[in-house]
């Protein structure tokens, strides 16, 4: 009782005022602060490049400029060359959805299915299927899903605006704002916290960079063997396998899943399932043994069963959001665990003797 002083008690309460109006920020402000980070992984992606037009002298006001307008022209001619093409062949299989078309295609799926396993009952894939269909398809259910896509949209233009604005301030003040953030840590413990951050940041540049050239390359790779297999929409399935590998183990799953339904729906049987999948299977071998070592060899520091854990953690905590920040997250828990504890038996404020840090080379 005898350390407990009115000067700690004020300072407990503030902070502890401060951390209740930051939920309740985060909490009543989700998609600003959900812009915000994706600003931060933006500005993480592109500060290499960005550093290396400051080191050859390029102002680095200008170096950020040069960048951002690099990447918005990048995305503005994506989104007039590879989107309208992506939106026709969504269109094309959506209008194949109509509940009789998916009537008919399970009816010849189960007679396949029938003449080669005597066993299974009669209706039994026609009955499932067509009721999924028609929940699905529910006229009941038409504003609700129109809602929900105009919230999308919208959700999308607002990205559009603050992302790449956010990002340009990231990138151009991130020392400053450091410097600012750090003012509010105590001396003794100014200098494990600059090492945490730092680690921290370029842990997860490296991480994000490599995990968008692989999204990128299984995106090409699945795009063109999946042309070569005959599958009509084979970019947009590419697209969507390449956005589905960002999360470790279950993405493939994903990509062989959806390169079966988009071959049965376009053919009406089993023809393309084989060819489908056996494309997927090459793009997963030239990702395990070529992309990854390529790419995650120095960003990748945690053994893959306590990756497929944390996945897991992840997905039950916030489904696929959780998949997707469970890496990242446990990689930023792990870095500040590790050197808080390396710091508070090595550096002189915690003992007497220290010590160079574990991996500081």
């Amino acid at each position: 009782m005898k350390n407990i002083t009115l000067d700690k008690v004020v300072k407990f309460i503030l902070g502890l005022s401060a951390a209740v109006v930051g939920l309740m920020i985060v909490y009543n402000y989700s998609n600003l602060v959900i812009f915000l980070v994706l600003a931060m992984i933006l500005s993480y992606v592109l500060d290499p490049f960005v550093n290396r037009l400051q080191s050859s002298g390029v102002n680095r006001t200008l170096g950020v400029t040069l960048v951002l307008f690099t990447v918005i022209l990048i995305l503005g001619f994506i989104s007039t060359s590879v989107i309208p093409i992506v939106a026709n062949q969504m269109a094309e299989l959506a209008a194949q959805l109509s509940l009789e078309n998916i009537r008919q295609i399970s009816v010849r799926i189960e007679n396949q299915l029938l003449e080669k396993f005597e066993v299974l009952p009669d209706g039994f894939l026609e009955d499932n299927i067509t009721a999924i269909a028609n929940d699905l398809f529910d006229v009941n259910q038409i504003s609700t899903i129109i809602g929900d896509a105009l919230g999308i949209f919208t959700n999308i233009f607002s990205a559009v605006l603050v992302v790449p604005f956010a990002a340009f301030f990231f990138l151009k003040d991130g020392s400053k704002i450091r410097r600012d953030l750090l003012r509010l840590v105590p001396n003794k413990y100014f200098e494990t916290s600059l090492t945490v951050i730092d680690k921290i940041e370029n842990r997860l540049g490296l991480y994000f960079r490599s995990v968008l050239m692989q999204s990128i390359l299984v995106a090409l790779s699945s795009w063109a063997f999946l042309s070569i297999a005959g599958l009509g929409n084979s970019m947009s399935v590419g697209i969507a396998v390449g956005l589905a590998n960002t999360i470790p183990y279950f993405g493939p799953i994903l990509g062989y899943f959806l390169s079966v339904i988009v071959s049965i729906i376009e053919t009406g049987n089993f023809s393309l399932v084989a060819a489908c999948m056996l494309a997927i299977l090459i793009v997963q071998l030239l990702d395990n043994l070529v992309f990854q070592p390529m790419l995650f060899s120095r960003s990748a520091d945690m053994h893959p069963v306590a990756i497929l854990f944390i996945i897991l953690v992840g997905a039950e905590t916030a489904g696929i959001l959780g998949m997707l920040i469970a890496v990242p997250l446990a990689t930023v828990l792990k870095i500040a665990i590790t050197q808080i504890n390396w710091s508070f038996n090595n550096y002189q404020i915690f003992s007497k003797e220290a010590n160079p840090p574990p991996g500081s080379n």
